[in-house]
């Protein structure tokens, strides 16, 4: 028997078929066997539709039907009728008709599946050695069907605004970006290495010197770092640049993107985005990519403390530390070992200590820190705090790096667990004005934020030598729902700029032709005003369809620790293949038999 390969989708056959011939395709989902007639379900990637066999109507099609094992490949041919009514599946789109084939084929057959493709309860390792089966459930279709939306009304967008998508290699010189760079080894120059680019930075700075004007790309990055259930070692990011832009054509060519990738999923969302300096993030949410779904604003205290008798408090502000505060409310019948537990709970996040106040349901106040503080200081802290019956308040000291992080972790834990946040919000809104630098206490020195190339706020250019904890960036984030979907810059193009920036990052002439002789050379050469930003796409899909990790929205991934389970890579290079890249091994490893 002949069967041409042209076949319908599954999901394309209608109602209006019935009565016409169709071809399908696909892999056997179910077989029921009802005692004389089979009906098989056939699943190709638009979905289901049943097809039976009755031994009176084709004796031969149903000897060949009861061969079917789930996941056989199989072609049929015949009539499309219409279901009996007793027979209608509602939850299918094709569930008020099928098939009763005069022709059938199998394509391919199937060794029974390792695990159910549709059991969630599966582990991930089990998934993602099996991964070529994982992608048939429908969580994993959908997941893909989503992304390829998304990336095509990304691309749809970008085009109609007259950008260029560019490609930027692969094998790039390694440079310094905050990350651990993947290095090539080379075979033709002994002793020297690429790396793979953990973005294409440089690269499209060096397109808008091109002339370019606008480019994107779609592009993939490296970074080896640990990971994350949103971190992945090789990654996908929406890179953009643009000339002659500032900070505002950006962010609304941005907001506008992201409107159709949003749209795309099915999500209407608003523009423009509201907006929050960096300071005004860190000191309300502390965060800087705060989710403001949700109120439980931190609160400063400092002055309050520095005038109580508190010496533990005291101490940590004279030092330049500072107190700040949340009002957790509902809580103030927590048990001491629920106590205990928030206690144990801020020690893990990075707090030395807790301190609180408890506004019991009978109206009584009680703290062990109102020892320390006299009515007025009290009576502040309740105002501030606009605590009522039954709430508590968080005090932490330290390092404001340290009491935002805190405080900002506790606001999100007690958010999710008080059920204070909707789910079914989204939130989108920038964060703006970051610090240009940020101070290392491992290298006992100023370091870039973001990196050397970013613009600092113009009216801060004169604190580069003598203030550079105070000089602000033109750089902003992207955040939704608490998560930074991306983030860019405005970036450098005049020279004596960059220059006393490589000099507030303490860099030498030498370690400037190191690092980025080819790109200050470039830029003396006729640089315009350009700017831009990169989304990353793994983890704008993985929010979009709610998955709880961005290995769920890429079709081959590594896991948790960076291993491809399916390819058992990384692997053991050959001796040859050592010798050929001028490579000896400390300690070589020895293949398992």
């Amino acid at each position: 028997m002949e069967l041409t390969y042209k076949k319908q989708n599954c999901t394309e056959i209608t109602e209006d078929f019935i009565g016409k011939e169709c071809t399908l395709a696909g892999w056997v989902s179910t077989v029921r066997d009802l005692g004389g007639i089979i009906f098989v379900e056939i699943r190709d990637r638009s979905g289901l539709f049943q097809v039976v066999a009755d031994p009176k109507v084709n004796p031969e099609v149903y000897e060949t039907f009861g061969k079917l094992r789930s996941e056989f490949v199989v072609q049929v041919k015949g009539i499309v009728s219409k279901r009996p009514d007793d027979t209608i599946n509602d939850r299918l789109k094709t569930g008020t008709i099928e098939i009763y084939p005069n022709e059938i084929k199998i394509l391919s057959t199937s060794k029974a599946l390792p695990f159910v493709l549709e059991d969630e309860t599966v582990s991930e390792d089990i998934r993602l050695k099996y991964r070529y089966l994982d992608l048939r459930s429908e969580k994993m279709l959908n997941n893909l069907k989503l992304r390829h939306k998304i990336v095509t009304s990304i691309r749809n967008y970008l085009n109609n605004l007259d950008f260029l998508e560019v490609e930027t290699p692969i094998l790039i010189k390694t440079t310094p970006e905050g990350a651990r760079d993947y290095l090539v080894p080379s075979r033709v120059f002994d002793g020297k290495f690429f790396a793979l680019p953990q973005s294409p930075q440089i690269f499209k700075q060096l397109l808008m010197v091109g002339g370019v004007e606008k480019y994107y790309q779609i592009a993939k990055c490296f970074r080896d770092e640990d990971l994350r259930s949103d971190r992945q070692p090789e990654f996908t990011q929406v890179d953009i640049e643009m000339s002659f832009v500032e900070q505002e054509d950006v962010l609304k060519m941005t907001e506008g993107l992201l409107k159709d990738a949003f749209k795309a999923a099915g999500v209407e969302i608003q523009t423009p985005f509201k907006r929050l300096t960096w300071k005004e993030a860190m000191e309300k949410y502390g965060s800087d990519k705060p989710d403001t779904r949700f109120g439980l604003e931190l609160f400063d205290v400092t002055d309050i403390m520095a005038a109580s008798t508190f010496d533990a408090f005291k101490n940590v502000i004279n030092a330049g530390g500072t107190v700040r505060a949340i009002k957790i409310p509902g809580i103030a019948g927590y048990s001491r070992k629920d106590m205990d537990d928030v206690r144990n709970l801020a020690i893990k996040f990075g707090a030395k200590g807790l301190a609180w106040v408890t506004y019991l349901e009978d109206g009584s106040v009680k703290s062990p820190v109102f020892k320390f503080l006299n009515e007025e200081q009290i009576n502040e802290i309740q105002t501030r705090a606009q605590a009522e019956k039954g709430d508590i308040v968080f005090f932490v000291a330290d390092k404001p790096k340290v009491v935002f992080d805190v405080l900002g972790r506790f606001r999100l834990y007690f958010g999710e667990k008080l059920g204070l946040i909707d789910k079914n919000q989204h939130d989108l809104l920038w964060v703006v004005d970051f610090p240009l630098f940020e101070y290392s206490e491992e290298d006992d020195r100023f370091v870039s934020v973001h990196h050397p190339f970013t613009m600092p706020a113009f009216e801060d250019i004169d604190k580069l030598e003598n203030d550079k904890g105070n000089v602000k960036s033109i750089a902003y984030d992207v955040v939704y729902n608490g998560n930074e979907l991306g983030g860019g810059s405005i970036r450098i193009h005049d020279a004596e700029i960059q220059e006393k920036i490589f000099r507030a990052l303490g860099l030498t002439e030498e370690d400037i032709q190191e690092k980025f002789e080819f790109l200050v050379n470039a830029f003396q050469y006729g640089t315009p005003p350009h700017g831009g930003l990169a989304l990353g796409l793994d983890r704008l899909v993985a929010l979009l369809t709610r998955s709880n990790s961005i290995r769920d929205v890429i079709a081959f991934p590594k896991n948790s620790q960076a291993k491809d389970l399916m390819t058992n890579a990384p692997g053991i290079a050959s001796e040859e293949q050592l010798r050929e890249l001028h490579i000896r091994l400390r300690n070589p490893i020895k293949p398992q038999v």
